[in-house]
């Protein structure tokens, strides 16, 4: 299905992420389903960050798994007791006994979050490929519950010869906690069961200063000047940092286009530069690109985007209300949203 641009603002309203109830200064109300990124020609470019191949390779390969479990028949092992929300987290199935056309089961178990906004992946080294895992909800609109399998043989495992499955794992709603019970059937009717375990989903910390409640820009009036800070308070680096910024408004006979807008953007060393609003394809609406401070952001560290947008004199005097939002993503997967309501004035 496609969205619209106003449905990219919509989107935002619906939570653009795996990323609450009411708008924050930290989280948009969450969906249940892997939220997707608006499909709406430009405005669909505008919208993915540069970097999601480097957001994806992040969890590429074997895992080295710090939390393993070396004793039983069969076990999982995760890599990091954090699994940051945009990231991909390294896990792993090891057998230690033969299993000839088997089945392994992960029941998921999430706090937090709905348990379909988990997306797990097994590599495959024959394709040298990531595929995702047959899933199974645990009904209802907010699942807590979920799981998901894959086949699996490994005849000549022993415990001195352990046979391993690398997996990935990525929560796309909120933050919370993420049980999983592993267990294998070995074909001849045994079910070998892995210890539990449980992570927490993070996210660094966002906040957007300078923009409360519905403030008023008037035509050709002054700016309004707003921050966006983002501090990764996670225990890994963010490698493809990127903000996204949306808007969209419309009167009874007008839209605004990019032309009604002036979004710009502090560089250090360089001033206020214009950042170039691009029209969605399919409907009214805009979105751009904000310009990277720190592409790597490194647990800790903190990036700032100082912002300030203002309404040309020219923009349509039927438009009165405008709805817009800012978006924080690693690559293509958003873990912040925020709407950034206002309303237009008559010229000076």
């Amino acid at each position: 299905m496609r969205k619209t641009a106003r449905g990219a603002v919509a989107a935002l309203t619906a939570g653009i992420v795996l990323t609450g109830t009411a708008w924050s200064a930290q989280a948009a109300p969450a969906a249940p389903a892997t939220p997707a990124a608006p499909d709406c020609g430009a405005l669909r470019a505008a919208a993915a960050a540069p970097g999601a191949a480097a957001a994806a390779a992040a969890g590429d390969g074997t895992p080295s798994l710090s939390r393993s479990a070396t004793t039983g028949k069969v076990s999982f092992t995760v890599a990091n007791a954090q699994a940051p929300i945009g990231l991909w987290s390294k896990a792993a199935l090891t057998l230690r006994t033969p299993v000839t056309k088997g089945t392994a089961r992960l029941d998921l178990a999430s706090h937090g979050f709905s348990t379909d906004s988990v997306t797990v992946q097994r590599y495959v080294p024959a394709r040298h490929a990531w595929v995702d895992l047959d899933s199974r909800s645990g009904g209802g609109s907010w699942p807590q519950r979920g799981t998901l399998t894959f086949p699996v043989s490994a005849k000549d495992a022993s415990a001195r010869h352990p046979y391993s499955v690398a997996l990935r794992f990525q929560d796309l709603d909120r933050p919370g906690r993420l049980t999983v019970n592993a267990s294998v059937t070995d074909g001849r009717g045994r079910t070998l069961r892995a210890p539990a375990r449980t992570v927490t989903a993070t996210r660094p910390q966002v906040s957007v200063g300078g923009w409360q409640g519905t403030p008023a820009l008037t035509r050709g009036g002054a700016a309004r000047t707003f921050t966006l800070t983002v501090r990764n308070t996670t225990n890994r680096a963010y490698p493809a940092l990127g903000a996204t910024y949306f808007a969209y408004g419309a009167g009874k006979q007008h839209a605004l286009t990019p032309k009604d807008l002036l979004l710009q953007q502090y560089r250090p060393g360089r001033g206020w530069e214009r950042v170039d609003l691009t029209a969605g394809g399919c409907d009214p609406g805009m979105g751009a690109t904000l310009r990277p401070g720190k592409k790597v952001l490194a647990p800790g560290a903190t990036a700032v985007y100082r912002l300030r947008l203002s309404v040309a004199k020219s923009a349509p005097r039927d438009v009165v209300k405008a709805d817009s939002g800012i978006s924080v993503n690693n690559g293509d997967q958003s873990f912040f949203s925020r709407r950034l309501l206002f309303t237009v004035r008559g010229a000076r």
